[in-house]
């Protein structure tokens, strides 16, 4: 750019003007910098635009020296100007959505009735069908303004167009039913072209179970009251979360509804009964809806709960410790079983055992009685046979009487029943074996002596003994 000098005279200075009188300097001035000035703005490039045949895009900075201005003036005019820009403006409202709206339009699609307005796919008419019921405010907003640029009745006629304005009403009641939440809400209730095809117990089989599954119940999780959806999920997926999602799809609660398909309630205020009518059929037309589309859904999910892999594992699993737990019952109760058995069958020995003891016990106190009942006797005899034997404890020579022979026995019959049998084997072991009747005589008449002095005999009570 070529660059433009001024020359800027400075201003005369009073005729009485001095310096040394009227002049004081505070400092100094700082050196000349060259700087080159461009005009800019709104104004300039209108200007800039009319004069110049170049158009100005993004208001791109536009410079030219004053020779060039000269050659290109006065070739466009104020209204001029205004039209091309208007139409510039068009293109770059068009290339700005054609990243986000560009679907192609069909044919028969621009020669719908305006009239049949219910029957025709208001996203699709916007060119928001890869959108639908995710398009936003924006979006839609930002399409109709796309469409109506494009469809405009006044720039077909400006265009040469003899077509009518059909399809431009048809833009306009779509827009008006998707920026209106409850209208919008009662079409995407009926959109079936936002619904996902299920894919069929074959297709499942060959293909992933859960990548053909998922976009079904994505796009069914629409119509749900409670928000977010448990998702499907996949193969490694614990149990709770499958139930949860079963759980959650056999619970479903749906806010669809089927007002949009209702028979149009005639505004006649005088045919108050045939109003009544249709919008009693119209109810009962959206309860069978509601009904099939319940159904529909139910049985939806009982083929994918039927097809899923993870539930066959899991009930496998849940067999497998169900089978586990039986057999750790089992086991329980038959080591039970064997410990009460063994528990008995010890119980029973030591019983038996006891029993054999105490019998033993008790034949070896027979046997310990009769022992000791045969020393008795044993003894007995040892203590009569001493008498008998030292001549009933007369010196020999000497012929015992029977008198002395009773009184002598019945003084050893009275000594043996005075006596414990240990007192009465003592004593016969004293007198086992002696013949002299001077040593049995001693013997007997130291233990009636003794006798005496522990009280069991009285004093003369022997007759012969303890003389």
């Amino acid at each position: 750019m070529a660059a433009v000098q001024f020359s800027l005279p400075l201003p005369v200075l009073p005729q009485d003007w001095v310096g040394e009188k009227d002049f004081k300097a505070i400092g100094q001035l700082s050196s000349a910098t060259q700087r080159n000035i461009e005009p800019v703005g709104p104004h300039f490039l209108a200007h800039a635009r009319r004069v110049s045949k170049l158009p100005l895009i993004n208001r791109n900075i536009f410079a030219a020296t004053n020779s060039d201005l000269q050659q290109k003036r006065h070739q466009r005019t104020f209204s001029e100007d205004d039209r091309i820009q208007a139409q510039e403006n068009v293109k770059k409202v068009e290339d700005d959505d054609v990243g986000e709206i560009s679907e192609p339009e069909d044919p028969l699609m621009l020669q719908r009735d305006a009239k049949d307005w219910k029957g025709q796919d208001h996203y699709a008419v916007l060119g928001l069908t890869k959108h639908r019921y995710k398009a936003t405010e924006t979006q839609i907003k930002r399409a109709h303004r796309k469409k109506v640029l494009r469809h405009h009745p006044d720039k077909k006629a400006a265009a040469g167009s003899s077509e009518d304005d059909s399809f431009f009403k048809c833009i306009q009641k779509a827009t008006e039913i998707l920026l209106d939440p409850v209208k919008r809400r009662q079409f995407d209730s009926v959109d079936e072209a936002a619904d996902v095809e299920p894919p069929s117990k074959k297709q499942a089989q060959k293909g992933s179970f859960f990548k053909l599954w998922n976009p079904v119940f994505v796009a069914e999780g629409r119509f749900s009251k409670t928000q977010p959806v448990p998702r499907l999920g996949d193969d490694k997926s614990k149990k709770e979360e499958v139930e949860e999602f079963y759980n959650f799809w056999y619970n479903f609660d749906s806010w669809r509804s089927f007002e949009y398909q209702d028979e149009d309630v005639p505004d006649d205020n005088e045919n108050r009964d045939q109003k009544r009518h249709v919008e009693r059929k119209n109810n009962n037309a959206r309860k069978k809806k509601k009904t099939e589309d319940t159904t529909r859904l139910r049985q939806l999910v009982d083929d994918c709960l039927a097809g899923d892999e993870r539930i066959k594992r899991f009930k496998k699993e849940e067999r497998a410790g169900k089978d586990k737990k039986r057999l750790e019952k089992e086991a329980a109760e038959k080591k039970e079983k064997e410990d009460a058995q063994r528990a008995a069958e010890e119980k029973e020995r030591l019983r038996k055992e006891a029993e054999e003891a105490s019998k033993a016990e008790k034949a070896e106190g027979k046997k310990a009685k009769e022992a000791a009942k045969n020393a008795v006797k044993k003894n007995k005899r040892v203590l009569k046979s001493s008498v008998k034997d030292a001549n009933y404890l007369l010196p020999a020579g000497q012929e015992a009487g029977a008198k002395r022979v009773d009184q002598v026995l019945n003084d050893v019959e009275a000594v043996m029943a005075k006596i414990d049998p240990e007192e009465m084997a003592a004593l016969a072991g004293k007198l086992g074996g002696m013949k002299v009747a001077e040593e049995v005589a001693k013997v007997w008449s130291e233990e009636a002596k003794r006798l005496v002095e522990v009280g069991k005999v009285k004093e003369g009570e022997l007759k012969v003994i303890g003389s």
